[in-house]
């Protein structure tokens, strides 16, 4: 049996003044699935992800989750949903652990401590639990944030370029971490300009370019060195 769409977006469009951030966008993401969104600056990539996340309102256009509309309370919502962006969403003067504490407690998690333990050693940073973040690097501060997104074990991944300052051994590890979440079922949609680390696990890949999608395709369908061709040829502008 077909299960139905874990995300679906009818017809979305945002407009910032005069500027059309997303111009009629369609999109099903199944439960499970991997879909990863590549585009310039600038293409509408971080205002899809946050409409989904429920931080921006669209101007037009329906976003559904799990079939129910997202309008009015989205606190329900929320407790589906793990959002890395380029705001970590930490507090710099609190420990790792006091981080995770208070998301813990926004969300009712259960047996907090025993997650927050968990967690840390997952993401590597068990012996770094009661620091202040202030003093983490670019990615210990992304490892917690991980962590953060987390917390309540949402169905729901939503990346906005999670990759962005880390280091190679950083990449190798994030690369590693969302390869499991992947394979323990977690649907995760990522926005990303780099179409190697795009393509690396992803099941399904989309362009979107000056807020409209422009292509999709299974990643199996093409090579990487065809998605770069297929990429150049619709983001990059004639001479």
């Amino acid at each position: 049996m077909t299960l139905p769409p874990l995300i679906e977006v009818e017809d979305l469009h945002k407009n910032y003044g005069l500027r059309r951030a997303l111009r009629g966008i369609h999109m099903r993401v199944a439960q499970g699935e991997w879909v990863t969104l590549f585009g310039p600056n600038g293409a509408g990539k971080t205002t899809l992800i946050h409409i989904i996340a429920t931080l921006v309102r669209p101007s037009r256009g329906t976003v559904r989750l799990q079939g129910h509309p997202l309008t009015g309370d989205w606190t329900e919502a929320r407790r589906h949903i793990g959002l890395v962006s380029h705001r970590s969403f930490l507090y710099p003067d609190l420990t790792a652990a006091e981080n995770l504490r208070l998301y813990a407690h926004l969300y009712d998690v259960s047996s907090p401590e025993a997650r927050i333990r968990a967690l840390a050693e997952r993401v590597g940073l068990a012996k770094r639990l009661h620091d202040p973040v202030r003093t983490f690097s670019r990615g210990m501060v992304q490892r917690l944030t991980i962590a953060r997104a987390l917390i309540h074990d949402p169905q729901i991944l939503l990346l906005d370029e999670p990759y962005t300052g880390l280091d190679a051994g950083a990449v190798a590890w994030l690369t590693r971490l969302l390869g499991q979440m992947a394979r323990e079922g977690h649907t995760i949609l990522m926005a990303t300009h780099n179409v190697e680390q795009g393509l690396a696990l992803c099941d399904r890949a989309i362009i979107l370019h000056r807020g409209r999608l422009v292509f999709e395709s299974s990643r199996q369908a093409l090579s990487p060195d065809e998605w770069q061709a297929v990429y150049r040829a619709y983001v990059e502008e004639p001479a």
